[in-house]
Order: C-alpha cells, then sequence, then structure tokens
C-alpha cells in the first residue's frame, strides 16, 4: 500500500484551447495523496476547463496529467477507462438521472462496472447512501429532493466504487449556507474515512477556507496560475493583487479572519 502523502496527480506544462481560442498554458502543480485541494479563480478563468482535462473529457494542446507516475493522455482508450474508473466526479447539478430513484442512481455504476450481484449492490447501495444522510430517502426521485439532497446523492453515487480520486465542480453553488456547510463537513468526513484524495474547483470562500490544505489559483487576464499553496497561507501572505482581492471579496487582507 502506498503511503499517504505521495504524488496522485501531476501537471506538468498543460496548455488548454477551445477551438484553436487559448484557455490556459503553463499549469505545474502536483496533487498528493490525502490533499483537499482546490481550483480556484473568477469566473472564465479556465477553472472547470482544467477540471475536464483531469477527468479524461479534454484533450490538452500541451503537456502531460500524469497518474501516479503513468501519463493519462498517453495510454490508448482501454487502459484511460481503467484509469477514470478510479475517479468519482460530482457535477454542478449533481447530474441525477431523472427517472431513476437515488438507489437506482447509486447502483447504476455498480451495475455497469463492479460485476456484483443484485443483493451485493443493493447493500452497498444503503451503505453509501447512509454515510450521504440520505438513507431514508432511497425511493425518491430527483425531482421530490432539494438542491443540497440532490448534491449528496450525486456525490453518493460519485463514491459508489470506491474512487481514488473524487472531483467536484462547485459543490456548493446553489446551495443555502448551511447546505453548504453540511456538504462541507461531509467531503471533510469522506476524505478522513475513505482515505480519497479531493480536487473541487470552487469560487466560494467559506469552502475554500474550511476544507482546502492546497490549491492554485487561475488568472483570466494571464491565462495561467499566478499563485498556489494552502489558501490561509495565500491570504496571509500573497502579494498578488487579484489573489488577495478574490481571496476578500474586494476587502483586503486585514478583513478575513480565518
Amino acid at each position: 500500500m502506498e503511503d499517504k502523502g505521495s504524488p496522485i496527480i501531476e501537471v506538468r506544462g498543460l496548455a488548454l484551447s477551445y477551438d484553436g481560442y487559448e484557455v490556459m498554458h503553463d499549469l505545474n502543480f502536483t496533487v498528493k495523496k490525502g490533499d483537499i485541494f482546490l481550483v480556484m479563480g473568477g469566473s472564465g478563468c479556465g477553472k472547470s476547463t482544467l477540471l475536464k482535462a483531469l477527468i479524461g473529457l479534454l484533450r490538452p494542446v500541451k503537456g502531460e496529467v500524469l497518474y501516479e507516475g503513468k501519463s493519462f493522455w498517453d495510454q490508448d482508450e482501454g487502459i484511460q477507462r481503467e484509469m477514470m474508473r478510479r475517479f468519482g466526479v460530482l457535477y454542478q447539478g449533481g447530474a441525477l438521472w431523472s427517472s431513476l430513484n437515488l438507489k437506482e442512481n447509486v447502483a447504476l455504476p455498480l451495475e455497469l462496472y463492479s460485476g456484483l450481484d443484485p443483493k451485493q449492490i443493493e447493500e452497498i447501495v444503503g451503505f453509501k447512501l447512509g454515510l450521504v444522510g440520505l438513507s431514508a430517502y432511497a425511493d425518491f426521485y430527483p425531482a421530490q429532493l432539494s438542491g443540497g439532497m440532490c448534491k449528496r446523492a450525486g456525490l453518493a453515487r460519485a463514491i459508489a466504487l470506491d474512487p481514488d480520486i473524487i472531483f467536484f465542480d462547485e459543490p456548493s453553488a446553489g446551495l443555502d449556507p448551511l447546505s453548504a456547510k453540511m456538504l462541507d463537513d461531509l467531503i471533510l468526513e469522506l476524505r478522513d474515512t475513505l482515505g480519497a484524495t479531493i480536487v473541487a474547483v470552487t469560487h466560494e470562500l467559506a469552502s475554500i477556507f474550511t476544507i482546502g490544505n492546497k490549491s492554485i489559483f487561475l488568472d483570466a487576464d494571464a491565462k495561467t496560475m499566478t499563485a498556489a499553496g494552502n489558501p490561509r497561507d495565500l491570504l496571509k501572505n500573497s502579494k498578488d493583487e487579484k489573489v488577495i482581492r478574490f481571496l476578500t471579496r474586494g476587502q483586503g487582507q486585514g478583513a478575513v479572519n480565518v
């Protein structure tokens, strides 16, 4: 078993574009096992684009994404699919199938990829829904649930196959402060209990300072990362005006206590 804290993701010289338009260039960072790694920045800076490259949905123009030393984009499709099965992804809206109830949504990846029998799948689904506090809602459909509950249901599905890495795209988007706090607490609990590594795209300050131990800041004008480190350290020590504005909502370094 590999030591916690060893590199699990390495991004080297990454450049990303859409239809010839450069979105980001010269991205270089490392995510270690057990990190809660945040991709920060304002709207339009390329956060979600970077996430797509990390989870195998967008091929970079240049550079590498390595998982435990293996370059993802240099592999054939079969190996890429095997690598992607180690990922769990929670999309902004939860991305639940509206025609399936919660237990059916969570069971779907297990039915497709695990080879387990129905009884085993049922037990795992019950366990995963219990982890996110939704055991009593297994037979409910997404339309019958609140936004926060749909996010938690999406998270139960994302962890169905016990992924090594869980990716989040704006996990707190659209949630009220209490639901967002509950989701942050759940992310911390999953990191600690499952030993998963977390990579989250976010611009929510409460989440940034609550859960993140590593981060990068993407600058839309420079089209690259301009800061990296613990968000609390960046707030205290960064000399980059854009980073400080982002982390204080424009109030200045002395205005935020963390």
